[in-house]
């Protein structure tokens, strides 16, 4: 009896806390999207001085991250105080290194001590949240030093890093100190000094600029309750139909007994479809309030309307029709996916997709099931890249051979997908094994056959054949811009 009434106590406990935390998160983020329209337009470039933006961006985004996370928002300044101490002191050859060990390696800590010493599944707003996003921005500005490329904060001959300030502002400022997304250096400052390199796809196309798309700021106002509405729906389908389809039902042992194969396969796809709103209505309200402060523009359309896509984290269209497991990575967790690409998968010589997955399972915890999805991911990518190189052309033929094509991958995409990330949302190994066994490890046997089966070009030889794009055929500005196109 006392020990069914501690439990209670305990859950009860739990529960409260993990409502609360996610009470204060949405709380904070709809009070930074009001002030950042108030920012947009009291603290404009053309109204106040870069220091004063960098200032009250920094204390706005601590003051949120105190009133979320309390003291525990204080990891935010060890693990910037710490790289910004190792930029200073090492050389720009060994800098990017240092810089990826010591913030991985602090946020690795403080996630397991958060999941193993204080309480373990509480998937909640919790305050190692915050701290992949500046992880993320912490090694993606050592990297673009180390790369060379001529930063806002470079001079001519003459390298100058940035301030202290600037420093802090880029990673804790109040627009994405909760749930970022991330955004590159260059464009982070170009914003607070209020002077964007904004190209339109006219630019993209053929290499002029209209130049009247240069000579007022658009207003984002139409674009951020486009956002907004799709919050609002989103946040409206999640809690609706979450607890009609819950995950855990999957791993039922009377629902396995006694549901049909097919029918398993239908409601494993409407379980994890459910679960994807949340995450919606988390980016694009993040998205919305950097669009508010007016970061995010990122040039014009061919018909001359504005484009707010710059930092944005998703498009929602994309992933639930995705052909193919690539096109569903490609719009899910979009600045994530370009950071994983610039500091990983471009640079291991080896074995770049197992080194990309790997380090992705690193970044986002300590959950086992977390490694379970994203080496499961290895093999799903290499037999969906297998697949699409030598299946995909004998469809190409027809419309109709290619939209039967369309209709069979997109089926098999999100049947793969809800099966690799069944893992990550039961967080520990025994329901995650459970759930495969029910399966009996099919879509792995399966993808290893298919990758070893079916022959595939290496790397090098991909990218040989793969079109270069100079800076002027890029399709976003100066952070992203320098990067090759991405081979299947």
């Amino acid at each position: 009896h006392h020990k069914i009434t501690i439990c209670t106590s305990l859950s009860l406990l739990k529960f409260s806390i993990s409502f609360h935390s996610l009470v204060n998160f949405v709380v904070c983020q709809l009070f930074a999207l009001l002030t950042a329209f108030w920012f947009r337009l009291y603290l404009h470039p053309s109204k106040t001085s870069p220091f004063v933006r960098h200032v009250v961006a920094t204390l706005l985004g601590f003051y949120f991250a105190l009133f979320c996370f309390g003291w525990y928002a204080l990891h935010f300044l060890v693990q910037s105080g710490l790289t910004y101490g190792i930029m200073i002191l090492t050389g720009v050859e060994h800098m990017h290194k240092y810089c990826l060990v010591v913030a991985l390696g602090y946020l690795s800590f403080c996630q397991i001590t958060r999941v193993y010493v204080f309480d373990y599944g509480m998937y909640s707003a919790d305050f190692t949240g915050p701290m992949m996003v500046i992880t993320q921005k912490i090694t993606s500005l050592a990297f673009e030093i180390h790369d060379g490329k001529k930063l806002i904060f470079f001079k001519p001959d003459t390298e100058r890093m940035p301030s202290l300030l600037e420093y802090f502002s880029y990673n804790c400022n109040f627009m994405g100190i909760l749930a970022g997304p991330t955004s590159s250096y260059n464009d982070y400052i170009a914003f607070i000094e209020g002077t964007p390199c904004r190209r339109s796809k006219d630019h993209q196309t053929n290499g002029k600029t209209n130049g009247r798309h240069k000579q007022t700021d658009p207003s984002p106002n139409i674009e951020v309750v486009r956002k907004l509405a799709t919050c609002f729906f989103s946040l409206m389908v999640f809690l609706s139909v979450c607890k009609v389809f819950p995950v855990e039902r999957n791993i039922d042992d009377d629902f396995i007994a006694t549901t049909p194969f097919y029918a398993q396969v239908v409601y494993l796809y409407l379980s994890m479809l459910t679960t994807r709103p949340k995450y919606y209505f988390v980016w694009t309200l993040a998205d919305a309030i950097n669009n508010a402060a007016g970061f995010g523009f990122n040039g014009y359309n061919s018909d001359g309307s504005p484009r707010w896509d710059l930092i944005s984290n998703l498009r929602i269209m994309d992933i639930e029709f995705a052909t193919s497991f690539k096109m569903f990575l490609d719009n899910w967790n979009i600045q994530t996916a370009h950071w994983l690409k610039r500091v990983c998968y471009e640079r291991c010589p080896y074995n770049p997709t197992a080194a990309t997955f790997i380090l992705s399972a690193m970044w986002h915890g300590a959950y086992p099931g977390y490694y379970l999805t994203f080496l499961t991911g290895i093999v799903v990518t290499l037999a969906a890249r297998a697949m699409r190189h030598n299946v995909r052309p004998y469809f190409l033929g027809s419309p109709s051979h290619k939209l039967l094509y369309d209709g069979i991958t997109w089926a098999g995409t999100q049947i793969a997908i809800c099966y690799t990330v069944v893992p990550f949302v039961l967080l520990s190994v025994g329901p995650s094994m459970k759930f495969y066994r029910s399966w009996y490890f099919s879509v792995h046997i399966g993808c290893v056959l298919l990758a070893v089966a079916l022959p595939v070009k290496p790397r090098h030889l991909r990218l040989k054949e793969a079109p270069v794009f100079s800076h002027q055929d890029s399709t976003s500005t100066d952070g992203h811009c320098n990067q090759k196109t991405k081979a299947t």
